[in-house]
């Protein structure tokens, strides 16, 4: 029990917020613990959604590193045990440059969605289509190599590995000073065959307390067509954040 409370200590919910990089701050370390829970006679809910996230930030270049759990258990057993982690890049032309490159690499295991592991990376372009300091909104796509070990039904088992066009659409929202939203959605159709496609889309409301801590709640959604699994998770709790 005491190792798990320091792992979600450590593994919290992740946040975009609107950047404040300049010359002398080009860190960015956001970390938060949100969930649910329902308690009613006899049963007991609850689902835990955990995750880190760093960024940095030189003039041309963005690095990002996150990892994120989600934990759930209900009267029938255990529901989620999810974990992601991805490392990625952004190499910029110039500062004003709407067109850049980047990078993926991102593992994944998923007990909700029957992923036993996949692993993905790749190349590709984003499109800066609207930066005003209250509105961003970025559309990127790039080719992936995914390599999976999944679990269709509780009797089989299946490895692959596939190519896949990932396509991202990104958006933030500052219309106040205390008030943000943003949201993140992916389509990533395999090029072998478009049905065999994983959709991912997350959307996050955060209200600001004080300068370093949000009331944050987040809503996440998971299809994977080869397993035919999907999950809508809702979470709220706290975010903590610092540039330096």
């Amino acid at each position: 029990m005491g190792e798990r409370c320091l792992m979600l200590l450590f593994l919290l919910l992740p946040c975009l917020a609107i950047a404040q990089f300049n010359d002398s701050v080009r860190h960015y370390l956001n970390a938060g613990l949100s969930g649910t829970l329902n308690q009613s006679s006899g049963s007991r809910n609850y689902l835990l959604n955990n995750a880190l996230k760093y960024r940095f930030y030189k003039r041309k270049t963005e690095l990002n590193a996150s990892a994120a759990w989600i934990y759930g258990q209900n009267r029938e057993g255990l529901t989620n045990n999810d974990v992601t982690t991805a490392l990625d890049f952004n190499i910029y032309k110039d500062t004003a440059a709407r067109l850049n490159y980047w990078g993926l690499a991102a593992y994944a295991s998923s007990y909700s969605l029957r992923i036993r592991s996949q692993f993905q990376s790749g190349l590709g372009v984003a499109w800066k289509l609207v930066d005003n300091g209250k509105l961003y909104f970025r559309l990127s796509d790039g080719i992936l190599f995914e390599q999976s070990d999944i679990a269709p039904s509780d009797s089989t088992r299946e490895r692959y590995h596939t190519f896949r066009n990932s396509l991202r659409l990104q958006l933030r929202w500052h219309p106040y000073k205390v008030l943000s939203f943003e949201s993140t959605s992916f389509w990533q159709p395999s090029l072998k065959r478009i049905s065999d496609a994983i959709i991912t889309s997350q959307l996050g409301l955060n209200l600001r307390l004080v300068r370093w801590l949000s009331l944050s709640t987040r809503l996440h959604y998971n299809r994977i067509a080869r397993t035919h699994k999907e999950n809508l998770l809702f979470t709220y709790g706290l975010l903590f954040e610092r540039y330096f």
